[in-house]
């Protein structure tokens, strides 16, 4: 369509990504970017702890897939046509240079989501995208006759709906209106509230491979855990709130954990190992041989909990306290009553329901000329850069299609 109008509702990352895609395919598209705040990108801005984590180094969509709780069935085909590579290509041919850190993470070099931002403001208005902020999309109607929060209404041949995963926001409200299926959003990445004494004044104590589980359900994960000033944090509990966000919610983050803090090894194996410090080392005393080698100050909590005086020596420490030490070490629960957001990262499960979506073009099944992108969608990622992924691939290939129609 030589002229096409196109309106892209919500100036987030993926926003602004479908809206460029689609005039560089399209140079004759008069496209219109309409943001409820006064600052779009906002949300880039503060990402990442103000650096930006663009993207992720796992180049092969089979794997990149299996870090989306929801949505990574559907993004396999649209990872293949714009993934990490095409991402990081991307900025480099407009002068931004990324860096990846040992965990995989990328970040631009600046260290500064300032850098993403200004990107991405200089591409759109290279590109003749028009921006206006304040300005949010309200209601529409089918063939597109947009209200804006402004009261004014505008016509437009495509229309985009990027407004990010706010249940409150009109972006659900109109996929409604035109028979899409709303999932309830609920919080995705999150961490856990635990008041227990085995953790009082430990924040920042860091154990770098742990097991973490919910009894009674399939929800086990397993990675770093740092303790917080209000409970439990780090990759192993970021991960289990993400693909336990909706049974987590539904039992009102309320729930027993079990922590393993000597993974991998089972209870059977970390009893031995007891035993056998205790043989080999019989007059040193509890607190100061970890055989585990978990912090020190975590390390005396543990065995205090589980009855056994830290202060006094090995040769002490009866069976029956050993295989109750064991049990603490591997198999301990805790109570949690609540959640918090992890830092700035307000990432939701939920948004429109994937099956009525075509992930070719990410056009609407329900109807012709409406489009989706980002957190709109039914789509969430762990923490690592995945979220950002998903809103350049989908806006991409929103704003492709947007262009070709």
């Amino acid at each position: 369509m030589k002229h096409a109008r196109i309106m892209v509702a919500g100036g987030g990352a993926a926003g602004f990504f479908a809206a460029i895609a689609c005039a560089e395919h399209n140079p004759s598209a008069r496209i219109t970017i309409c943001e409820a705040t006064a600052h779009p990108l906002a949300k880039v801005r503060i990402s990442g702890g103000g650096r930006c984590n663009v993207t992720h180094a796992c180049f092969e969509p089979g794997e990149l897939v299996r870090y989306y709780p929801r949505g990574g069935r559907e993004l396999r085909g649209p990872f293949h046509h714009w993934g990490p590579r095409e991402t990081v290509a991307w900025f480099a041919a407009r002068g931004v240079v990324l860096k990846t850190e040992a965990d995989g993470r990328i970040f631009p070099v600046t260290d500064d989501s300032g850098t993403i931002v200004d990107c991405l403001r200089r591409a759109a208005e290279a590109a003749g995208v028009t921006v206006r902020t304040r300005c949010g999309v309200q209601a529409a109607r089918p063939g597109f006759e947009v209200t804006l929060t402004t009261g004014e209404t505008m016509a437009c041949d495509r229309l985009l709906l990027a407004t990010g995963g706010n249940k409150e926001g009109a972006g659900f409200k109109i996929a409604g209106q035109f028979g899409h299926t709303i999932e309830p959003p609920v919080p995705s990445l999150f961490t856990f509230h635990v008041d227990d004494p085995r953790l009082a004044d430990l924040p920042g104590v860091a154990v770098e491979n742990v097991e973490v589980a919910v009894p009674g359900v399939k929800l086990r994960e397993s990675g770093p855990l740092l303790i917080t000033h209000e409970g439990l944090s780090g990759p192993a509990i970021l991960k289990l709130s993400a693909w336990g966000a909706r049974v987590l919610h539904d039992r009102g983050y309320r729930f027993t954990l079990a922590v393993n803090w000597t993974a991998p090894r089972p209870p059977a194996q970390a009893l031995a190992g007891l035993r056998q410090v205790r043989a080999e080392h019989p007059r040193q005393q509890v607190a100061t041989w970890n055989p585990f080698g978990l912090p020190q100050r975590l390390w005396p909590r543990l065995t205090a909990a589980a009855g056994v005086d830290p202060a006094r020596p090995w040769t002490s420490v009866s069976n029956e306290a050993l295989t109750a030490l064991a049990a603490q070490l591997t198999r301990g629960e805790f109570a949690v009553t609540g959640r918090s957001p992890f830092k700035e990262e307000f990432v939701t499960c939920g948004g429109v329901r994937l099956a009525e979506v075509d992930f070719k073009t990410m056009a609407s099944r329900r109807c012709p000329g409406l489009y989706f992108a980002g957190e709109v969608l039914d789509i969430d990622g762990v923490t690592g850069g995945f979220n950002f992924q998903s809103a350049w691939t989908t806006g991409w290939l929103a704003g492709r299609a947007m262009a070709a129609a």
